[in-house]
């Protein structure tokens, strides 16, 4: 009888050892930045930053019975070198931390591409469904599910402080790896929602609203270069990404989606067919971003993230800064 027992007490040990095991295994799927990965070749360009400023200051003027001003925009303007060389960089308030609404997907997309590249990610037609939804459709439950998958966390009841604390390390595990590639001053850590965060999402707000997501253009602007150009993932996670973000602004729908009512809109009003553009936008009840790569017929490739506050109904302003910034390219012969 007594030697039953100590049996059953070494199966049950063996039990919960193996389950404390697989615990620790899944909780330590930091996020890794792909072997021999370096920072891309960013150049601020004096030249960039004096047409973006001056791109910047044309659009507000032309806005100005809005109310617009200087304060109420950032901006970022990257031209890739199709040989391989320097990318030259613009930014107006390029490092200003701004809400970025629905534009922090491109770095959960990220993430869990890395993640599935690395095979700690099993990817699932569920999984599909959700990113997809995340970036086609902008879907902040389908973002809550993604989060959910890269950290390892859930939403729920609040928590005691010490459970807290092991909760939310686990929940900046996207911080971690961004900081491990050089990104610096932003926090993607937040689900997005459609009206408001409750038990430990507010608890990990301080319920005061701190901790939110926040990002910059510079820092959204390299992610979607350093995407497009095929660094931050292999060919087959970067074909993935690059079909989500695909836009075609000449597809029948309706006005105020991603590729009709942001940067595809100059697309559309210029009726440039050739033109090419992924990108991913974000609005919220205060602000309209848009950040869009574009690749146009004359050979030229750029990426420009906008982001506007207190001026979110207002759809003309983006893309008529994406305008400006063309001609000011196309003017400089940048091919």
């Amino acid at each position: 009888m007594e030697r039953s027992s100590k049996l059953v007490a070494l199966f049950i040990f063996i039990l919960l050892a193996g389950s404390t095991f697989a615990q620790r295994s899944k909780g330590s799927h930091e996020i890794i930045k792909p072997k021999g990965y370096e920072p891309p070749p960013i150049v601020a360009s004096t030249e960039m930053n004096a047409l973006l400023a001056k791109a910047v200051e044309a659009t507000i003027d032309e806005f100005k019975s809005k109310n617009f001003t200087s304060n109420d925009v950032s901006a970022t303007l990257i031209v890739l070198d199709e040989k391989g060389g320097e990318w030259k960089r613009g930014a107006v308030r390029g490092t200003e931390r701004i809400y970025p609404a629905s534009v922090v997907k491109l770095f959960y997309m990220a993430a869990l591409e890395r993640q599935i590249e690395d095979g700690k990610v099993t990817v699932t037609p569920e999984l599909e469904r959700g990113l997809r939804d995340m970036i086609v459709d902008s879907s902040n439950e389908a973002t809550q599910y993604i989060l959910d998958v890269l950290t390892d966390t859930s939403s729920g009841a609040e928590l005691p402080q010490k459970e807290f604390e092991a909760w939310q390390f686990k929940r900046n595990r996207v911080n971690r790896y961004f900081a491990s590639m050089g990104y610096e001053n932003i926090n993607v850590n937040q689900k997005t929602f459609c009206e408001d965060a409750y038990g430990i999402e507010q608890q990990s707000r301080n319920y005061k609203g701190e901790n939110r997501n926040m990002l910059t253009t510079n820092a959204v602007a390299r992610l979607l270069a350093e995407i497009v150009s095929g660094r931050i993932a292999d060919k087959e996670r970067t074909a993935e990404m690059m079909t989500l973000l695909h836009r075609d602004p000449f597809a029948k729908g309706a006005d105020d989606d991603q590729a009709h009512a942001f940067t595809g809109r100059m697309l559309i009003d210029r009726k440039l067919t050739g033109a090419k553009i992924w990108s991913k936008a974000g609005w919220t009840s205060k602000t309209r971003h848009d950040a869009a790569y574009l690749e146009m017929p004359d050979g030229s490739k750029f990426v420009l993230v906008t982001f506007t506050v207190d001026h979110a109904n207002d759809t003309g302003f983006i893309p008529a800064l994406a305008g400006k910034v063309l001609d000011a390219l196309t003017k400089l012969g940048h091919h």
